[in-house]
């Protein structure tokens, strides 16, 4: 990219100080963007779910794979539960979203315990050989008492897909008999899926990343304390797909040792390292062996590293010149946290990064692990926290004695709970992809750009006041 007018900053920037300019542009269509990152991670849109355990679990990791991006698994997840939800996540169908199932027998209160879960909020009934006999919706369980047998109230009169329907023709199946949703069963009846009329949609817009085996692709973190060896041999060993070498400062010498003993291992995918924000940090890491370097001290809304220590970096400029120190290479990075708005990933994007990493905003969605609350005037949340927070330092050092926990748990980084609400007009994660891929193909569009790689060399990028970034805002009212 290059600065309107050649004019370089004197100091650094954020996302919200700048702005792009279109350029003439032969890209007819926002849908002839290709997305695909040239990193070798093999996502199909450049979204990256942060290591957060608050919201990187096994059902965001199938959702967001599905819809072409990755979802890394946070280090303290213990190793026999990350290879669970490897192994669980690969085996997922690249069309069909998993199912809540239940059986007759079971009670309104169970099935309201479930059905949050899912963006669609239904259930589908199965008998003894998992053939679908029922759906029930979180509406057909309004007012019923909570004991009540799922067989008194489930309907019965269902719509069935095949399993393997093109997805076009499933759309237009549910369109035709004015259903949100169905099961999908394969040749014997048996429940295999469920899809809904925006899941089928979805399908012919989106390409799922997948490995070499068709399935869906996931990512873990491992940190650089401990075995750091055996960790990450055991998540290549489990199937993971990018291994990320994480800590919240990674420029130091733990990290570098960390990154030469990983790479030690001859892994047959790419490893990500970081954090850092400035050259240096990039070069010591990818010489250390990292094909990807993560950018960002700071910027995320879990995190109080700045305001806490006086350290970071303004993130737009951190990315713009990480990006092309990693390029001297031929090596990438990943740009992590600061992202609230379509706009944000666009302008990463345009800073040269391959990929943009996603964490708060992503954690007030059904998919995300939490279980979902409610608030005192109505209104859904889910429960958030930092990395670095006294919380989940507890969650990482429970093995340890009660002493050094109490050690550590003086020194936070990071905010221990937030409540993160759910939109009501987004409330599921593909809602929120399908409003930033939107804005980042039409991004593309504007600058002439038909991949990532020609955005960023093509991007022509201004700096703005504040004044200037609040006249870009939509009005929901009047003004007068």
């Amino acid at each position: 990219m290059r600065f309107l007018n050649d004019l370089s900053p004197s100091y650094d920037l954020t996302y919200d100080d700048v702005f792009m300019v279109p350029n003439r542009s032969a890209v007819g269509s926002r849908l002839g963007v290709d997305l695909s990152a040239p990193d070798g991670t093999g996502t199909t849109i450049p979204l990256v779910v942060s290591n957060m355990t608050a919201i990187a679990g096994r059902r965001m990791a199938e959702t967001v794979a599905r819809r072409g991006g990755l979802v890394v698994i946070p280090q303290d997840i213990p190793l026999d539960v990350v290879a669970d939800v490897t192994s669980w996540v690969k085996e997922r169908d690249l069309v069909l979203d998993t199912p809540i199932t239940l059986r007759p027998t079971q009670t309104v209160d169970e099935a309201l315990s479930l059905l949050p879960k899912r963006a669609h909020g239904a259930g589908i009934v199965v008998d003894d050989k998992r053939r679908p006999v029922g759906i029930v919706t979180e509406h057909d369980l309004s007012g019923v008492d909570r004991f009540t047998q799922l067989s008194s109230v489930m309907s019965t009169e269902l719509l069935v897909l095949s399993a393997g329907m093109d997805p076009r023709e499933a759309f237009n199946t549910l369109d035709g008999a004015h259903r949100k949703l169905a099961p999908a069963v394969d040749a014997e009846g048996r429940l295999v899926g469920i899809l809904t009329r925006k899941g089928a949609l979805r399908a012919t817009l989106y390409t799922p990343a997948t490995d070499a085996r068709g399935r869906l692709r996931i990512a873990a973190a491992v940190g650089v304390n401990g075995d750091v060896v055996g960790k990450a041999a055991q998540l290549l060993e489990a199937g993971v797909d990018t291994l990320v070498v994480d800590t919240a400062h990674g420029h130091q010498e733990s990290m570098l040792s960390a990154v030469r003993a990983v790479r030690g291992l001859d892994p047959r995918v790419p490893v990500v390292a970081g954090n850092v924000v400035a050259a240096e940090g990039v070069r010591d890491l990818i010489e250390a062996g990292a094909d990807i370097v993560k950018v960002g001290v700071g910027p995320g809304a879990m995190c109080t590293t700045r305001m806490m220590t006086g350290v970071g970096r303004p993130q737009f400029s951190a990315v713009l010149e990480c990006a092309a120190e990693a390029a001297r290479f031929g090596k990438h990075v990943w740009a992590d946290g600061g992202v609230r708005h379509p706009r944000d990933v666009a302008m990463a994007l345009a800073a040269g990064a391959s990929n943009v990493m996603i964490g708060s905003w992503f954690a007030g969605t059904y998919e995300s692990p939490g279980d979902l609350q409610q608030s005192a005037d109505g209104r859904l949340y889910k429960e958030s926290f930092g990395m670095a927070s006294a919380r989940a330092v507890r969650n990482r050092t429970s093995d340890e004695s009660a002493y050094d926990r109490a050690r550590k748990a003086l020194f936070e980084e990071g905010i221990s709970t937030s409540r993160m609400f759910l939109d009501p007009a987004r409330p599921g994660v593909e809602d929120l992809i399908d409003s930033i891929i939107a804005g980042v193909r039409s991004s593309c569009t504007y600058a002439g750009a038909a991949s990532l790689e020609e955005f960023a060399r093509k991007a022509v990028v201004g700096i703005q006041s504040a004044a200037g970034y609040a006249e870009g805002k939509p009005l929901s009212s009047s003004w007068s």
